[in-house]
């Protein structure tokens, strides 16, 4: 038996003890350069427009023209919760929402099995397991996160996504694990506890009781806290690991142990530190150093953008600053890091969505690729979304191609990486 064949029915067992009727296999993605460790680090919410040519990304911007740099990447759909599933798994596994997951939820169906969409407003969704159809992305949406007759732009606003009935609910941590590689889910602010966490500051989250809290003052607080008071850093909707069955026991790919923070003995700075980086480390700032930003409970540097329209003008200059310092913190460690030195690694940074913004804005947002090996400098120019992002680094490690990933017209970035 082929060392190809062995890996996709080692996964498929390791998923479920069903006929495998889902997409995978090696094709052009093969043609990547290898890489030992990869590093996907996700901002937020920023079209191309105001990522690239912003004077507060003093660092972003020289980044991306010393590294590689792709001027026609597409995020594929809406809202954020869909781009991150996306990107780890190759599908939005029916979910076109921001909604928390249903947790351990046995009794309700996955989307992948009614068919239906998850859309936002529709109640918190039911743990990603099995096989079945994922939910269509149309060029022009007008059905969620709408109002007034507005409608909104998918992928480029004439590019669009069919149904597919051919889905399997597996990520790219599965593929690692079935293949001997590692990974580790790096969140920044993470609680301790996240069994049922939807949302927290590191400390307090959704599940805190408030009341016992406030019991505890001598003499009582004049206004008493609430989970209004939480500055939400942490967000289980940047965490799509988490919504997979298999990963909410605790005994999935990604169990909870591999789920850590920044900070402390196992976090991302002291992994890197000691070279102990794994073959895929997925890195996700807090809702504060993302730009994506709070509400009123956070500080200035955390506060939204005024206008979220997509212009420069309508965005809070200290939010961006923030992201630009915290990415370039994050890209400073990786590349003092032992791992950076021996073999080949690449960091992939990419914004989630343009948010909207102004109508008819396309959904084209920014991605920078920087290897420790190869040429640098380079302006791709290429089409590519958040398909192609999965299969180069899918190519990259020597797994196979994962659902949408597969489409004969997903390509892998070989310009950006290189080719083997």
């Amino acid at each position: 038996m082929s060392k190809n064949l062995k890996l996709a029915l080692g996964l498929s067992a390791a998923l479920v003890a069903t006929p495998v009727v889902a997409k995978q296999g090696y094709d052009n993605a093969a043609k990547v350069a290898h890489l030992d460790h990869v590093y996907l680090i996700m901002m937020e919410n920023h079209g191309f427009g105001q990522v690239f040519g912003n004077p507060d990304l003093p660092f972003i911007n020289t980044w991306a023209k010393q590294a590689n740099h792709a001027i026609n990447y597409f995020a594929v759909g809406h809202p954020s919760f869909t781009n991150y599933i996306e990107i780890i798994g190759g599908s939005n596994f029916g979910i076109r929402s921001d909604n928390p997951p249903d947790w351990h939820n046995a009794s309700c169906q996955p989307n992948l099995a009614t068919g239906q969409p998850n859309l936002e407003g529709s109640g918190a969704v039911c743990p990603i397991a099995g096989f079945g159809t994922d939910a269509a992305t149309p060029a022009i949406d007008c059905t969620n996160e709408y109002s007034g007759g507005v409608c909104g732009n998918d992928i480029d606003g004439v590019k669009f996504y069919k149904a597919d009935p051919n889905i399997e609910a597996a990520t790219i941590a599965d593929q690692l694990v079935a293949s001997g590689l590692s990974i580790k889910d790096y969140q920044e602010n993470i609680p301790s506890h996240l069994d049922g966490v939807n949302y927290s500051d590191g400390q307090f989250s959704n599940l805190t009781d408030f009341a016992k809290l406030n019991a505890e003052f001598v003499p009582p607080l004049a206004t008493p806290l609430s989970t209004k008071n939480i500055v939400q850093l942490y967000a289980a909707k940047h965490n799509p690991f988490l919504y997979f069955a298999k990963n909410q026991t605790g005994h999935g790919s990604v169990p909870y142990k591999a789920m850590v923070g920044f900070g402390g003995e196992n976090g991302l700075f002291a992994d890197l530190a000691a070279g102990k980086s794994p073959s895929f480390s997925y890195i996700i700032p807090n809702q504060c150093h993302d730009q994506h930003g709070q509400g009123s409970a956070a500080s200035p540097f955390c506060a939204y953008d005024p206008k979220d329209q997509g212009s420069l003008a309508g965005l809070n200059p200290a939010l961006m600053q923030a992201g630009d310092h915290e990415l370039q913190k994050i890209v400073t460690a990786i590349k003092a890091s032992p791992d950076w030195t021996r073999g080949r690694s690449a960091i992939f940074t990419v914004w989630d969505e343009n948010d909207y913004s102004n109508q008819p804005n396309i959904n084209k947002v920014a991605l920078i690729v920087d290897a420790n090996f190869g040429p640098h400098g380079l302006m791709s120019s290429a089409y590519y979304n958040s398909f192609s992002l999965l299969k180069t680094m899918e190519g990259a490690l020597g797994l196979p191609c994962l659902n949408h990933a597969c489409d004969a017209n997903t390509n892998a970035m070989t310009d950006l990486l290189g080719a083997k």
